[in-house]
């Protein structure tokens, strides 16, 4: 049998220190042995990169939602109606809102909504502005704190419709809301020529949000709104790259999100699947 590893390299510093330091000789950094056993998480939730993983994650819960019920498919009879999973999928899989929030006391669905889309327009639209500014948080922010801005933006999000009387809402808009937001407070904060050009083209989407949301119907501005907020406020209190090095307790929040999120999804897939093939 191999004998047990006590040594390992230290995730900062890359220096050979012992497994159970309880901080890097070299570095400081507290507990790196359990920043290892970290990092072996953050390669199995992204295995495909961190942006990637999300965009890879709507498409397939978008998937299942058309095959669960599959006459949803041609809602409506129309080209808005085409691909759109039906109410009954949407349920299933995780939407929110008061119905399933107080009614069905579903409360985990405050994380699954933001990974459920009503149509192919709708996932298209949402998956191409959270391609755009996925990358930019993630490279200014840092990979914990871009998945803290990104679950728990939609949570708030959500949090504010089920409120505010919203009977029943799916979407990513939320978290991409919650991003804007954290860009609006990047740019504000930064300052500079480059600063300042973040910052316009962020209210730019803000202004194109709200006109959007007051110009079609069914459009959730409750959301949107409480994604943006939680994203300025979020940003403020996590800071960016250029500030200070992500926090220990904003790592432990990321995984906590993962995993929470992670455990919502599977359960959400599996009840749907139980629930439509078997019971």
């Amino acid at each position: 049998m191999a004998p047990e590893r006590n040594s390992i390299l230290c995730p900062n510093c890359r220096k050979l220190i012992s497994l159970d330091e309880p901080a890097c000789p070299y570095c400081g950094l507290v507990r790196p042995g359990l920043h290892e056993t970290a990092g072996k998480l953050r390669n199995v939730f992204f295995a495909f990169g961190p942006v990637k993983t999300i965009l890879y994650a709507n498409i397939v819960f978008f998937a299942l939602g058309l095959l669960l019920f599959p006459h949803g498919i041609f809602r409506g009879g129309s080209l808005l109606g085409f691909l759109s999973p039906s109410d009954q999928s949407l349920f299933l899989l995780g939407a929110t809102g008061t119905i399933p929030f107080f009614g069905e006391h579903r409360f985990w669905t405050l994380l699954t909504a933001s990974f459920l889309h009503g149509g192919i327009l709708h996932i298209a639209f949402n998956m191409m502005a959270f391609y755009q500014l996925g990358p930019f948080v993630l490279r200014e922010f840092g990979l914990h704190r871009f998945v803290n801005l990104y679950i728990l933006t939609g949570v708030a999000g959500f949090a504010v419709s089920v409120l505010a009387g919203v009977h029943f809402t799916i979407g990513a808009s939320a978290s991409i809301c919650g991003l804007i937001g954290a860009i609006i407070y990047y740019g504000k904060s930064r300052g500079g020529y480059y600063g300042d050009a973040i910052f316009k083209q962020a209210l730019g989407w803000v202004v194109g949000l709200v006109i959007f949301g007051f110009l079609f119907s069914g459009i959730n501005n409750w959301a949107h709104g409480g994604g943006l907020l939680s994203g300025l406020l979020l940003a403020f209190l996590m800071g960016y790259n250029d500030q200070k090095p992500e926090s220990a307790w904003s790592k432990l929040l990321a995984y906590a999100c993962l995993l929470l999120t992670a455990a919502a999804l599977i359960w959400a897939a599996g009840s749907a699947l139980y629930i439509r093939f078997v019971a």
